[in-house]
């Protein structure tokens, strides 16, 4: 079986990323009966997008014939795209990619029924208008330095 998790980087040691359409790429693993047989990593094409990182890693996921995915959470359009390509989805919190595999291979993981978190949750919170493209439009109040002509 082919799985992916979502992952911080290419070490099987550190926590599965909690998000999977922004997470920084996929540990993509084959197991064979309750062996970690190889595994690789891969760049999420959505974690740099602007909308639609979810349908965007779902999409590279399904490219890669991955059975299963294991993460922490999933939202509504990526969890519909993995759906209709047949991938099951599990859910953990808190073990390394290594152990989440482990678990999976072991029968431990519940697969999940629907999506547990609403659309755009990996965004963040800030409301980042920003550029500083303003222009200077105060009302010019700085200080005079030097002697006041009439």
């Amino acid at each position: 079986m082919n799985v992916a998790v979502s992952a911080v980087s290419n070490d099987i040691k550190q926590q599965v990323n909690p998000v999977f359409g922004r997470c920084p790429g996929y540990v993509i693993a084959k197991i064979e009966g309750k062996e970690l047989k190889e595994t690789k990593f891969v760049k999420n094409p959505g974690a740099e997008t602007g909308m639609g990182a979810g349908i965007a890693a779902a999409q590279a996921v399904a490219g890669h014939s991955v059975q299963a995915v294991i993460t922490g959470n999933v939202g509504p359009n990526a969890f519909a795209v993995l759906q209709q390509a047949g991938i099951k989805i599990y859910l953990t919190t808190g073990s390394s990619v290594e152990q989440a595999l482990q678990q999976l291979a072991e029968g431990k993981l519940s697969e999940m029924p629907n999506s547990n978190v609403p659309g755009h949750f990996g965004i963040g919170k800030g409301a980042g208008f920003g550029g500083g493209r303003g222009m200077g439009q105060g009302p010019g109040a700085g200080r005079r330095r030097g002697k006041l002509v009439q």
